[in-house]
C-alpha cells in the first residue's frame, strides 16, 4: 500500500477544523455565560472597551472602514471620520454583546424593558387590521438581531432569510439565538419556495438588504458609489401582493433601543422585471438615508463596493 501525503494532509486539515470549531464553541458558550452575568450597565462599558480594542490595537478592518467613510462623506474632517468610526465599532461590540444577552429576554415584556416600537400610519393600520403578510426590509444598522427578537415577541413571529456563515458553529450558535423566541430562519437556496409558501399563508419575511452578494446581477448605486443592490425583498412583496416595511433600530444611548418602522410605498408597482428594481431601488435609497443620518450606527466593516 502506498503512501498518500495528500490524503492524510486532508484528513489532519479536516480534523483540526473539528477541534477549532468546538473550541470555538465552547468558548461562545462561556463567553455568553459571562456577559449574561453582567448588568446593562456593566456590559455596555465592556462593549466600548471591546469596541475601542478593535479599532485601535487590533485594527480590524480599519483601513476598509476610514475609505469607506471618507469615500462616502467627503465633506467630513479626518477627525469627523475617526469619530464616527470609534463610535461604530464601539456599537459593532455592543451589538455583540447583546447577542449573547438574547437568551434572557424571555417574554414580551423583557422585550418591552429594552426596545419601543414607533410606526407610521400604514403600519400601524396593516396591525389593526389583523393581516400579517408582510415583507420587511432593514439593514445591518443599529442593533438588527435584538430588532429580530424583539419585533417577534412584540408584533408577530417573523421569518428571516440569513446567509450561511462560513464557520459552522457561530452559525449553528447564531441561529440558535435568532429562533429560540418564535422567529424561523431560512437559508437563500430554499428562501424563494419557502418565502412565497409563508407570505401566501399570511406570514412575515424579513431580509437584510444593505450588503454585496455574489449572486446578484443588478447593480446601482449605493452610497454614491456603483454597487449590487438586492432584488429579493422586491421581488417577495410584488410576487405575493403584500405590504412592504422598513424597520431600523437605533441606539439610544443608555441601553435602550427604539425600532421606527416605515413604510416602502409599493401601491404605484405590479410584479415585472421593471417594477422590481423600481422598488429595489426606493427601498435602498431609504436605508441610505438613515445611513446619512447616523453613519456610526451602520456596519462599515462589510467591504459594501467590493463587486461594483
Amino acid at each position: 500500500m502506498s503512501f498518500d501525503g495528500k490524503r492524510l494532509k486532508k484528513i489532519i486539515r479536516e480534523r483540526s477544523e473539528k477541534v477549532s470549531q468546538s473550541l470555538t464553541f465552547e468558548a461562545l458558550n462561556l463567553f455568553g455565560l459571562v456577559v449574561r452575568k453582567l448588568n446593562r450597565q456593566q456590559a455596555r462599558r465592556l462593549g466600548a472597551f471591546v469596541g475601542d480594542f478593535l479599532h485601535r490595537i487590533l485594527g480590524l478592518r480599519r483601513a476598509l472602514v476610514y475609505r469607506n467613510l471618507s469615500l462616502t462623506f467627503p465633506e467630513k474632517s479626518p477627525e469627523e471620520i475617526r469619530r464616527i468610526a470609534t463610535a461604530m465599532y464601539r456599537n459593532v461590540a455592543s451589538t455583540f454583546l447583546e447577542v449573547m444577552r438574547l437568551p434572557l429576554i424571555r417574554t414580551r415584556e423583557d422585550a418591552a424593558a429594552l426596545v419601543d416600537i414607533e410606526g407610521d400610519a400604514a403600519f400601524r393600520a396593516w396591525q389593526r387590521s389583523g393581516e400579517t403578510g408582510a415583507v420587511f426590509i432593514s439593514a445591518h444598522y443599529g442593533n438588527w438581531e435584538l430588532m429580530a427578537m424583539a419585533f417577534g415577541l412584540m408584533i408577530h413571529p417573523v421569518t428571516i432569510i440569513v446567509k450561511r456563515l462560513r464557520n459552522r458553529v457561530i452559525d449553528t450558535k447564531m441561529n440558535e439565538y435568532r429562533t429560540m423566541r418564535g422567529n424561523r430562519i431560512v437559508y437563500p437556496a430554499q428562501s424563494v419556495r419557502e418565502g412565497l409558501r409563508l407570505l401566501q399563508k399570511g406570514g412575515t419575511l424579513a431580509i437584510l438588504g444593505d450588503q454585496s452578494d455574489p449572486d446578484e446581477a443588478n447593480f446601482d448605486e449605493f452610497l454614491g458609489r456603483r454597487a449590487t443592490i438586492l432584488h429579493g425583498a422586491a421581488f417577495f412583496a410584488l410576487r405575493a401582493k403584500v405590504p412592504m416595511f422598513m424597520p431600523i433600530c437605533t441606539s439610544n444611548g443608555d441601553g435602550r433601543y427604539t425600532i421606527t418602522v416605515s413604510t416602502i410605498d409599493t401601491s404605484d408597482l405590479t410584479f415585472n422585471k421593471e417594477d422590481i428594481a423600481t422598488l429595489a431601488v426606493r427601498y435602498t435609497r431609504a436605508i441610505e438615508a438613515e445611513i446619512r443620518r447616523r453613519p456610526e450606527e451602520w456596519f462599515w466593516l462589510h467591504n459594501r463596493w467590493k463587486r461594483g
